[in-house]
């Protein structure tokens, strides 16, 4: 199998914390689409073979495109590719862009035969929505710069769920000032709504961004990792108790509503990245595209593809499934580390796991190297100290 990721670089305003590729301009809009459609038209040998299974918009803001936009790249995808029969399609959305567009437009409405945004989802294939509430708390929401309200964020799930069964929502903790008592309540509302799948991050603070700004003029408190770490403890118990699997590190999703396409990421499957900043995957190289929105059109409108590519060594896969594997609930494979990378890899590995299972950081079952429960939240810095320098 194989996934499509479809990157819509725009947004109505800059969330404080936030590093990916996106404009606030809209201008290109139009541009940018036809753009998107042609890079998959000149990447369709990419994936001669393999069946399609997940389609993903994600961004920015993929909720700004109208309906008959994401129709028409849905279509694209269909035209260029082998799509399987059920597939999982993803809408990365933001609760105001959900609101404001419930009232289709009369014309709409009688294109798509649907009276609600939700409809016309549905109507074009859409079948997952990914929602970024990140709070029920309006300061926390004006902290973070995010463009809805809380009102808007019970509305749109109030809705939302009425359509789809099929729904993850977006909660971060670890937010300066988010005392334990709030983050349980948030945690209990994403609950009441009887979503399937809930992704929970910690506010990282990235280089360039406003939120790194305001912490070093002393506007905004610094993270705090006990916080941070306390938090996620909590939500891993509330989430369990209500049947919620954690099979990644910031994933937790019900039986049968695990995110298709990102555990194929995490699997190592490969994926297509179409628009600018999108990365891709072949098993053997990894690419990704200019992250500047005219220089991305330019060259599709030229026949280009604005890419770069690295080739990866054996120690950059075994380092990939390293950090992939300690993630989830599948955990790194012994016997797929001799196969794929050789028995002086495994060795490796076993050397350096050694001392972390003597600290319970790791434990090994069924031949398979997992965190323990109380690590998980020190996942990425265990799996690096079973990174294999490259020295090639």
């Amino acid at each position: 199998m194989s996934g499509i990721y479809i990157h819509i670089p725009f947004c109505k305003q800059a969330c404080h914390y936030c590093d990916f590729h996106f404009s606030t301009s809209l201008k290109s809009r139009d541009a940018m689409v036809l753009a998107l459609a042609k890079e998959m038209r000149l990447r369709k040998e990419e994936l001669p073979e393999q069946k399609v299974e997940t389609i993903y918009f994600g961004g920015g803001t993929p909720s700004l495109l109208r309906v008959d936009e994401l129709d028409f790249l849905i279509q694209e995808v269909y035209k260029n590719y082998k799509v399987s029969e059920a597939p999982e399609i993803t809408l990365e959305a933001n609760p105001d862009d959900l609101i404001k567009a419930q009232s289709l437009s009369k014309h709409q409405s009688e294109v798509l035969n649907s009276t609600s945004i939700f409809e016309a989802y549905k109507h074009i294939g859409i079948n997952r929505l990914s929602i970024g509430i990140q709070s029920f708390y309006e300061q926390d929401l004006k902290l973070m710069n995010r463009a809805h309200n809380a009102r808007e964020a019970k509305q749109c799930l109030e809705e939302a769920t009425v359509y789809f069964d099929n729904i993850s929502l977006d909660l971060i903790y670890g937010i300066p000032g988010l005392t334990h008592e709030r983050w349980q309540h948030n945690i209990d509302t994403a609950l009441s709504f009887g979503v399937s799948h809930i992704s929970s991050y910690a506010l990282t603070i990235e280089p360039k961004t406003a939120l790194k700004a305001f912490i070093e003029k002393g506007i905004v408190d610094d993270v705090d990792d006990e916080q941070a770490q306390a938090q996620f403890m909590m939500l891993i118990a509330a989430l369990e108790a209500h049947d919620f699997v954690h099979y990644e590190l910031s994933n937790f999703g019900k039986s049968d509503y695990f995110s298709r396409n990102n555990s194929a990421y995490w699997q190592g499957k490969p994926y297509l990245g179409i628009g600018p900043s999108a990365h891709s995957f072949s098993g053997n190289e990894r690419s990704w595209n200019i992250r500047n929105n005219i220089k991305y059109i330019k060259a599709i409108e030229e026949g280009h593809l604005p890419k770069e590519t690295e080739v990866l060594s054996t120690t950059d896969k075994y380092n990939e499934y390293v950090m992939t594997g300690l993630r989830t609930i599948w955990g790194v494979s012994l016997t797929k580390v001799e196969q794929e990378y050789g028995m002086h890899y495994k060795n490796y590995l076993l050397d350096q796991a050694e001392p972390l299972i003597k600290e319970h950081l790791l434990y090994i079952d069924d031949a398979t190297l997992h965190v323990t429960k109380t690590s998980k939240f020190l996942s990425d810095g265990i799996a690096s100290n079973l990174f294999k320098l490259n020295l090639s």
